[in-house]
């Protein structure tokens, strides 16, 4: 739980609303529930490696009672209990215990990827929010230019084709917001299931994010501490364990037994000890001579210790070039933002000197869509580019806090 609480302060630092739903989404999440029960079996099984064989009971009648000299046994009866090897039973508790840690970290890790995709649709739903409200300033604003049209033909200055190309922009613009309003739906739709709730409750978002001034440095180094290494660290252990349990029950076992014949007087005449029960008690001991099956198992336990090897730095792989993946595309998203800011200003400028023109009696109504069309592309960009910047910012997270 380490690992997921400090993941979640650096989510923290984004918005309130985001660390909410994360931790609505752990709580109610049924596959977080599974892998907890998972968990809580595996401790349970910690408990159930704390036993020993069945005692035996048993018990006969002699039909034809054997005579002695004391007098003739009636029956018998017997109880035997087997006892592993010294140690053998720390050593299955100590496996079971082994295999409960690792069951433990998929715990966290399913908290961690629950986690991701929560803060992944949080930020798509930001980034379609926040294009929509440009979308809607951009409506307005050529709403404004439409009446400076029809201002323009009035005096002969325009004609009536640039008034009905800024209507048909708008009509694209709001096409445009439209579709995100059902892509709207359908991701919340997403980020609602993974939260546990009705499909369309209202998810709120943080009205603005930025891109920090600087980023945090990390190296492969860090990529220690994640919980999906972690996970075979401790299968590794899991199988260190299993050997020395395997070891264990090479061993032989001994066993504690005790045995009652009731003895019948004798009638005939009368002696020492006449009629004396007979109790015997036994020790008896299980050697394991043909224990080719402890071998086979040991070298099992050597290979699959080598496979969990392999499967690590498979995974270390995976997840080193998943974090250069997402450094890179992090970065990308910084120098996309600053590039269209400037592009942005420019197309301001440019914007100011057409406004100007018209307060000097000339405009040209396409320099004015085209102006318009650069300044919504460069938001839309923008926008993109901060989306882009927070999502490959929690892809870091979860790899390397």
């Amino acid at each position: 739980m380490l690992f997921l609480g400090s993941w979640l302060l650096v989510l923290n630092s984004y918005g309130q609303d985001l660390q909410t739903y994360i931790d609505e989404a752990i709580t109610n999440s049924p596959e977080i529930q599974k892998v907890l029960f998972q968990s809580d079996i595996a401790d349970e099984k910690v408990n159930e490696a704390n036993w020993l064989p069945n005692t035996e009971v048993s018990a006969g009648y002699f039909v034809s009672e054997p005579e002695t000299r004391v007098g003739a046994q009636k029956a018998r009866f017997s109880v035997k209990q087997m006892l592993p090897w010294f140690g053998t039973i720390t050593a299955r508790e100590n496996y079971a215990s082994s295999m409960a840690e690792a069951q433990y970290v998929e715990v966290t890790i399913a908290k961690r990827k629950l986690a991701l995709s929560v803060s992944q649709y949080y930020y798509q739903l930001y980034e379609i929010r926040a294009k929509q409200e440009v979308l809607d300033k951009n409506i307005g604003l050529l709403k404004t230019y439409e009446q400076l049209a029809l201002t323009s033909v009035e005096v002969g200055k325009a004609s009536a084709v640039d008034v009905l190309r800024l209507q048909m922009r708008q009509n694209e613009l709001q096409q445009e917001k439209d579709v995100l309003l059902q892509q709207n739906k359908g991701i919340q739709a997403a980020l609602n299931s993974l939260v546990n709730r009705d499909y369309d409750t209202d998810v709120l978002v943080v009205s603005s994010l930025e891109i920090p001034e600087e980023d945090n440095l990390y190296s492969y180094e860090s990529l220690s501490v994640n919980p999906e290494l972690l996970k075979y660290d401790k299968l590794y252990e899991s199988v260190t364990q299993s050997e020395l349990l395997n070891q264990r029950d090479a061993l032989p076992m001994f066993g504690l037994g005790l045995d009652y014949i009731p003895v019948a007087e004798r009638t005939d005449m009368n002696m020492v000890d006449n009629g004396k029960d007979i109790v015997m008690p036994m020790v008896s001991i299980s050697i394991p001579i043909f224990n080719k099956r402890y071998k086979s198992v040991s070298k099992q336990n050597e290979l699959r210790k080598q496979e969990i090897q392999s499967q690590k730095d498979e995974r270390l792989n995976v997840l080193k070039a998943d974090l250069s993946k997402a450094i890179s595309q992090r970065n990308q998203a910084r120098i996309k933002f600053n590039t269209q800011q400037k592009n942005l200003v420019q197309a301001q400028n440019a914007e100011d000197i057409l406004i100007k023109n018209y307060e000097t009696g000339t405009i040209d109504f396409n320099d004015v869509l085209d102006i318009q069309e650069l300044q919504l592309k460069f938001q839309m960009s923008q926008i993109e580019s901060v989306k882009n910047y927070h999502v490959q910012s929690t892809i870091i997270n979860y790899l390397t806090k």
